[in-house]
């Protein structure tokens, strides 16, 4: 009798004070420890502090659990399981294909983008155009690519296709390679390539694999069911208010277009045009608490770093200010390069302080720059026209759906202004956008012209 009773007792404390789960570690600890990739598509150090929208997705998870994020980082897919694996990290954020074999190693969780897969070669080298090409030598990926299981399996159809896997590379280092000449050909993922082309435009597409792949949070397979469950939670959440697309928007919805001729023309003024300039964009943005990067890509959009740019409809200089928008910002000559810039930056703030406070960042300086290239009024009739709508007038994902509606008349007779071409500051918010990136990127490199110390 004796015996039956510590049986019992001892189930009743099993069923009543189970272990401590990981969600009630994480929240005890206050910490949620992320392994992620230090890449464009995951996670860097940008202007303004960390980015990308790995972080951004994590950050996220952790303040909806009132605890603080803790980054870690590899160069690999491997390495960020192998971290799993030892207990160093709660969840991998790492853009993580999903595979049958990764799901031997770990436990995925939502799927919350879908990426496709190009070949990559230079452009005016030899362009293959299917997998069947590639019988010649040259394409090389990294050894810890992902890749190398589609390679395997077009063997099997193309019989006699040739590649190697670089031992020394990575795979985030290959499309470089290809670039330096060093490499003719490698595999990327479309999320991937898409950022790294405003960067490399000497590189193309030569072709797209049949083969699409679901990106997806790894989490330990020896772990308990709650921190799991908390994150189905908070992507079902993320979908249902629109934040993982206006999440996804802001780190590639101004990539969707690429033009390649005037990315090298932007190379080509940025080592000559830009330098005399950059005392006068560093010394405005100081006086109106702006970043530089900013004003210079806003700049470029404006005249290509011409302070001597005009257009028939009269604006004119650096900055292509209005006659009297010059005048509201005190310019009296527009064709000088410092008052343009200048000018251009008090305008623009002074349209920032119009736009609510409680829009986010950087969804509120999108928006200023719609203002700036079609004016104030017509923005707000498309943030009127979005909220009647049902979508949400303060995130820039919804507003430019509805900024180029104000060129159809069923839409504008409805708004206070009127007419507007509406579709063109939809394109300047998504150029600025890429310039911005590109002036970021090369602001970094120590040979750069614009790594001057500010």
């Amino acid at each position: 009798m004796k015996t039956l009773f510590i049986l019992l007792t001892g189930l009743f404390v099993t069923f009543c004070s189970p272990q401590e789960g990981v969600l009630d570690g994480v929240r005890k600890a206050g910490v949620l420890r992320v392994v992620t990739r230090n890449n464009p598509t995951s996670y860097y150090l940008g202007a303004n502090g960390p980015t990308g929208l790995e972080y951004d997705l994590a950050k996220g998870f952790a303040d909806s659990l009132g605890v603080r994020l803790e980054i870690s980082t590899t160069q690999t897919p491997l390495q960020a399981m192998e971290e799993l694996r030892r207990g160093d990290a709660h969840l991998a954020a790492a853009g993580l294909a999903i595979t049958p074999e990764r799901k031997q190693r770990v436990r995925f969780g939502p799927i919350y983008q879908q990426v496709g897969t190009q070949l990559i070669y230079r452009r005016g080298d030899w362009r293959p155009r299917s997998p069947a090409d590639l019988r010649r030598k040259g394409l090389e990926v990294g050894a810890d690519s992902l890749h190398i299981g589609l390679l395997q399996k077009l063997e099997v159809r193309y019989p006699g296709i040739y590649w190697m896997k670089n031992a020394a590379a990575y795979s985030d280092e290959m499309l470089n390679l290809v670039r330096l000449q060093i490499a003719r050909y490698t595999i990327a993922h479309t999320n991937e390539f898409a950022l790294v082309r405003q960067i490399y435009p000497e590189l193309g597409v030569a072709f797209d694999f049949k083969q699409q792949q679901s990106l997806a949070w790894a989490f330990p397979l020896d772990s308990d069911d709650s921190l799991y469950v908390a994150a189905i939670h908070y992507f079902n959440q993320l979908r249902s208010n629109g934040k993982l697309a206006q999440l996804i928007e802001r780190h590639y919805g101004h990539v969707s277009r690429f033009d390649y001729v005037a990315t090298r023309k932007l190379l080509q003024h940025l080592g000559k045009r830009l330098p005399p300039l950059l005392p006068h964009f560093r010394e405005a943005a100081t006086q109106q608490t702006l970043d530089w990067k900013l004003l210079a890509a806003m700049g470029y959009q404006e005249s290509h770093w011409n302070p001597q740019a005009k257009s028939p409809t009269g604006v004119r200089g650096l900055m292509m200010l209005t006659r009297n928008t010059a005048a509201q910002v005190g310019v009296e000559n527009r064709l000088d390069p410092y008052q343009s810039v200048v000018g251009g930056a008090r305008y623009f703030s002074s349209i920032y302080s119009k736009i609510p406070a409680r829009i986010p960042e950087p969804d509120r300086t999108w928006f200023t720059l719609a203002a700036y290239n079609v004016g104030f009024g017509h923005l707000e009739d498309a943030r009127v026209l979005a909220e009647k709508d049902g979508a949400d007038p303060d995130r820039w994902v919804d507003l430019k759906r509805y900024l180029p509606l104000l060129s159809q008349k069923k839409w504008y007779r409805l708004t206070r202004y009127g007419y507007a071409r509406g579709y063109e500051p939809v394109r300047y918010v998504e150029n600025i956008r890429r310039y911005y990136d590109l002036l970021t990127w090369h602001a970094q490199q120590p040979d750069s012209p614009l790594a001057t110390p500010e």
